[in-house]
């Protein structure tokens, strides 16, 4: 197996001590958001082999294994990272495997860079996302009830906002909800920002469950995106916790620190919450206006020790092993490639010492076993 040097991204958003306080090192000063741990071309990480992507490159099928290649091709096709959010995240949602394809496939049949900035789709990949809180961890995911949103909405008592308090509550949910997020969007920039401004003071002053939209505000004053953030469920996850993203699913995360898998894509539509392009009727099209419960994950420990966060993705497979001091090693020799993470403790995997934050790459098959006090996360293919 190979340790792993892996890039730690510096966006805007990210927290500036997290990451440095995971990996025991003194912080820069300088926001670091996310590290990759991958095959990603954009920050591949790095073995003394080369990058993971020479070595996949270099022999696909030793690397991943004939069934993993014969079902995602010869690339690595997860991506794991540890994600620190000092700052909310833009709201976004990501497109269905088919609605990538189609996407990508339009954009370049029009012939725009993949890096422009009105670009929407970098590749023909799908974006399903796993996150699992290492901290106490605050994000938005999926619509709330209508009536729950107008509630909400109507407690500001702005009254710019009566127009969409009494949408949520006369009309069928994913007709409110599309008419609703459109008319945010849609609106005109100048007077959305004086009522965003206005329904900020509120969530200021009545604190409770206005009180995440109140620090969003802060951070994004003006943006529309404050407002459409009150049509999602706020959710906070506990150390272990997890939750799924799946296509359409529209979300964005808050605060805190947590290991995060997904598909190898970089899809993304905004909502708001972000200077950035939003292609409001592209975004119309990828959005699944349905409200629901967020769906929490709390794995519960097998008798073999490995804790699986179960989603219906076969491009990767999160789980989670807590080993006890004086634990039984465990074999984790499995035909699939897999990125294996400590995130507390003294691991052991293989002839690599791990602590906090450190990573190794093993290769389909290759024998796998790991000792020690400590958590670790199993990152692999389902398939």
């Amino acid at each position: 197996m190979d340790r792993l040097d892996n890039t730690i991204r510096p966006y805007a958003w990210g927290s500036t001590t997290a990451i440095p306080r995971l990996l025991g090192v003194e912080p820069t000063g300088e926001p670091q958001a996310e590290m990759w741990m991958g095959a990603h071309p954009g920050a591949p990480s790095r073995t003394e082999r080369g990058t993971l992507v020479e070595v996949v490159d270099a022999d696909p099928e030793k690397e991943l294994g004939p069934a993993s290649v014969a079902k995602f091709g010869p690339r690595l096709p997860f991506l794991l990272k540890i994600l620190a959010a000092g700052a909310p995240l833009s709201l976004q949602v990501h497109p269905d495997l088919e609605q990538a394809k189609q996407g990508y496939e339009d954009e370049e049949r029009r012939g725009i860079p993949v890096d422009a900035p009105h670009r929407n789709y970098k590749d023909a990949n799908h974006k399903p996302e796993l996150i699992c809180a290492l901290t106490e961890f605050d994000g938005l995911c999926g619509f709330r009830d209508p009536n729950e949103a107008a509630g909400l909405l109507d407690a500001l008592g702005v009254d710019s906002l009566k127009p969409y308090v009494d949408l949520l509550h006369a009309r069928p949910e994913d007709a409110a909800l599309r008419e609703v997020l459109t008319a945010i969007l849609t609106a005109d920039p100048e007077e959305m920002s004086r009522t965003v401004t206005e329904a900020a003071g509120s969530c200021a002053r009545l604190r409770g469950a206005h009180a995440p939209y109140a620090d969003i505000a802060q951070h994004y004053p003006g943006d529309p995106g404050v407002i459409a953030a009150m049509l999602l469920n706020h959710v906070r996850l506990q150390p272990g916790e997890a939750l799924f993203l799946g296509a359409g699913i529209p979300h964005a995360y808050l605060s805190g620190l947590g290991v995060e898998i997904m598909a190898n894509s970089d899809n993304v539509l905004r909502c708001g919450l972000t200077p950035k392009h939003v292609d409001v009727p592209e975004l119309l099209r990828i959005v699944r206006f349905e409200a629901g419960d967020p769906g929490v994950l709390r794995p519960e420990a097998p008798p073999d020790g490995e804790e699986v966060y179960e989603t219906p993705i076969d491009e990767f497979r999160l789980s989670r092993y807590v080993l006890p001091e004086g634990g039984a090693a465990h074999d984790l020799t499995r035909a699939t490639p897999q990125i294996l993470l400590c995130t507390a403790g003294n691991v052991r995997a293989g002839e690599h010492e791990l602590a906090p934050g450190r990573s190794v790459f093993v290769p389909a098959g290759e024998r796998a076993e790991v000792s020690g006090t400590g958590t670790l996360f199993r990152a692999t293919v389902a398939a």
